[in-house]
């Protein structure tokens, strides 16, 4: 017997030319099971069913097929050891030169709508990934080849070392096979966790984090920092999924900001009124809810024109002609839609270098974020609870009515998303009818940001530049703040630039102060009880 092949793989791309060029051009023989062997067979190529080299049946509905000690010597055995050489000729067992194993579908099997919980779990591959490790082991005597897109490089190896395949060929198969079933695993350990979990904390056990490179970016942050995009899995899912319809590559900034952006439009996915955000370095620049998305969009680009310059928008309705029309009159990096009709894209295309991308999932995020520290990495739960102003308590003598309480929502939806200390003034625009933040229908503006102040060492910084961006607009404003105030000074600035309503979590030693200071200068004042800091 030749040099001897084993191939059982569950994506057959390829598998047949490879399967002939080993037979034909080097003298392989080669072993297979189930589906594989037959492929082979229909084309021709001469192969032996596992089965049939083992002696031993495929048992339990093919569940145990491979897991046999001539599978696996011939695998593991080290073709320089006496000792094992000696036991291979004991046992009849041929030494294996090259296994190409690839893995059930797992993951395409649990992104299926509907899949049942025990259609996943048969997916669950267990000789696969059982020869990989072994072969990738002991990638010293023989190679290990878990991609098509590997066949051929290995088949070039052969002919260019005469039929022998360089170490350095085999270490790097036998890395990428190990990176393999270790993103297999991490996919189960992703189903099961969500699958099985009740009330399950998935912060605090083992944790897994793993992907598939999907593109080498330009750079990262800045030119001298290489970067490279990930998806994690095997399939596209996130930003991975969405639809480039025109534009240059994404950078890695892009992708940065168009998360953020996608989270701050993601709190107004499921309401009535179109909504718009133009975000620049992973803060909201502007952010409105309009009448029409035409008027959205020029309510948050006005909210701050001049840094809405190269910035990266995302918007919760299809895009329409009028809003692409208003787009095109300044300098954007990229749009976010979940739908974009043609007629915007006929208009958008007069920018040929605006990266324009179509998302419909714009709700669907991480359940938990990863932040990498020396040594390791932090895991959090994300902060996506929805906004309930059912559970906030108004702290004032004045209470505010479901308009004004509409507003506090809307301010407290966009500081959730501006980098701490955070401070967001919001003013109202036009007038339509949409539903409130309870049950009852009323009749409401839309809302705008005014001013913005992000990610200052104090709070009394924040507030002093977003009330010096609102300006004059300021004057019946509304502002928000993403944690509490320790003390009065921030309310009796926000009330002489004539703020009339503050939303903030509370929770300070010093509340007392801040709700006196705002009863005594007519302020309306409401503790959400839940601090949104983002560092």
């Amino acid at each position: 017997m030749g040099s001897l092949a084993l191939l059982s793989v569950s994506d057959k791309t390829g598998i047949v030319d490879l399967a002939r060029c080993l037979v034909e051009e080097f003298g392989f023989s080669i072993i297979s099971s189930g589906g594989t062997a037959q492929t082979l067979r229909d084309a021709a190529i001469p192969v032996t069913k596992v089965s049939d080299y083992t002696g031993s049946p495929e048992i339990l509905g093919g569940r145990v097929k491979t897991l046999h000690p001539k599978i696996h010597g011939g695998i593991l055995s080290c073709h320089d050891w006496p000792e094992h050489q000696a036991d291979l000729a004991a046992n009849g067992i041929d030494p294996i030169e090259l296994v190409v194993v690839n893995l059930y579908p797992f993951e395409q099997t649990v992104a299926r709508p509907g899949v049942t919980r025990s259609a996943a779990i048969e997916n669950i591959d267990i000789g696969g990934p059982t020869m990989v490790r072994a072969a990738a082991k002991n990638h010293q005597y023989l190679t290990i080849l878990c991609k098509p897109s590997q066949y051929d490089g290995y088949v070039a190896a052969l002919r260019d070392h005469g039929g022998q395949v360089p170490f350095e060929f085999r270490r790097d198969c036998a890395l990428a096979a190990f990176e393999h079933t270790a993103a297999y695993d991490a996919a189960i350990v992703s189903y099961l966790s969500q699958a099985d979990a009740t009330a399950a904390d998935t912060t605090s056990g083992p944790w897994q984090l793993s992907g598939q490179p999907l593109q080498v970016l330009r750079y990262g942050e800045n030119p001298h920092q290489a970067a490279t995009w990930y998806q994690t899995g095997f399939t596209q899912t996130g930003w991975a999924a969405a639809q480039q319809l025109q534009g240059k590559a994404l950078s890695y900034n892009n992708l940065v900001d168009l998360e953020s952006a996608r989270q701050i439009i993601a709190e107004f996915a499921d309401t009535d009124q179109p909504a718009a955000t133009i975000l620049k370095h992973n803060n909201p620049c502007g952010v409105a809810l309009g009448q029409t998305l035409a008027a959205a969009y020029q309510a948050a680009f006005d909210a701050d024109s001049t840094s809405a310059f190269g910035g990266i928008v995302a918007v919760n309705r299809e895009l329409d002609e009028a809003t692409a029309i208003a787009m095109t009159q300044t300098f954007l990096e990229c749009v976010v839609a979940p739908s974009c009709s043609e007629a915007a894209l006929q208009v958008l295309q007069t920018k040929k270098n605006l990266r324009v991308l179509v998302l419909p999932e714009l709700t669907q995020g991480p359940k938990e974020t990863v932040k990498a520290i020396a040594g390791g990495f932090l895991v959090q739960a994300s902060d996506d609870q929805p906004a309930t102003p059912d559970t906030w308590q108004v702290v004032t003598e004045l209470q505010p009515d479901p308009a004004l309480l509409a507003e506090l929502l809307f301010a407290w939806k966009v500081v959730r998303h501006v980098k701490s200390n955070a401070i967001v003034v919001t003013g109202r625009t036009s007038n339509v009818t949409g539903p409130g933040p309870g049950t009852e229908a009323i009749a409401h503006p839309g809302f705008a940001t005014l001013g913005i102040g992000a990610g200052q060492m104090n709070r009394v910084g924040s507030v002093k530049i977003a009330l010096e961006q609102a300006g004059a607009q300021a004057q019946g404003a509304v502002l928000a703040s993403d944690g509490f105030f320790p003390f009065d000074d921030s309310v009796r600035t926000a009330a002489a630039a004539g703020i009339r309503a503050i939303v903030q979590p509370g929770g300070s030693l010093r509340d007392s102060d801040s709700i006196a200071a705002a009863n005594e200068l007519g302020l309306v004042m409401v503790m959400t009880g839940l601090r949104h800091f983002l560092h």
